[in-house]
């Protein structure tokens, strides 16, 4: 019982989704707080949040973006219809603009945002490296990719919450396998801070043309 509430954190439906989309954003305000924080989004940034859930990134990053755009992408029919209920004012503006789709296959074209975040998602992307390659080509050249992830192991086989990977089976990275991963994909200066024991938030720079791969750690 418990097991089967809990995986509508993969994709919810039905009255249990819609139940546990409704305390998504609560569950998540703390590490998506402090993430954004760490994130500066300009006034004219056109962004894309995946993973977009109960949509209170898009309305937060949405106050930031005040003349851009702030989209979002999830694969779940719930999470849709919350994110476009909760910005509804945005989308009718036309400064929002909510997409069914996987981020396997990214529903808008090549070249369209400034940034791209995904918050409490990549534990369950099928591919990474072909996700991320994905999430590259949306981005314009040099624009930014954003994770922001609650779990994250210090080193290989050391994470917190082994009782929700094991339940939910969530894949996490340490640090080198993000950077070797993002390197892969086509990021450069990749930047990874830490929020104490837990907590992460991970930026990496589409890579331009002639572009040296770097890293840096924070």
């Amino acid at each position: 019982m418990v097991k089967n509430y809990f995986q509508h954190a993969r994709k919810p439906q039905g009255m249990g989704g819609r139940l546990f989309v409704a305390g998504m954003n609560l569950g998540h305000m703390a590490i998506s707080t402090w993430g954004l924080k760490q994130l500066t989004i300009k006034s004219q940034d056109v962004i894309l949040d995946i993973g977009c859930g109960g949509g209170k990134n898009v309305l937060r990053m949405l106050k930031q973006a005040r003349t851009g755009m702030v989209c979002g992408l999830d694969h779940a029919e719930i999470c849709v219809e919350k994110t476009k209920k909760l910005n509804q004012k945005a989308v009718c503006q036309g400064r929002s603009d909510i997409r069914l789709g996987s981020v396997s296959h990214n529903p808008w074209p090549d070249n369209t945002f400034d940034v791209v975040t995904a918050f409490e998602t990549v534990y369950f992307w099928p591919d990474l490296v072909k996700d991320l390659r994905e999430v590259r080509r949306v981005l314009k050249p040099g624009g930014l990719f954003f994770i922001c992830n609650e779990l994250h192991p210090k080193e290989e086989g050391k994470t917190p919450y082994q009782y929700w990977i094991k339940l939910l089976d969530l894949q996490t990275y340490t640090d080198a396998e993000f950077q070797n991963m993002l390197s892969a994909a086509g990021f450069i200066t990749i930047a990874i801070v830490s929020k104490g024991k837990n907590g992460m938030c991970l930026s990496a720079r589409a890579q331009k043309e002639e572009s040296e791969y770097g890293t840096e750690k924070i």
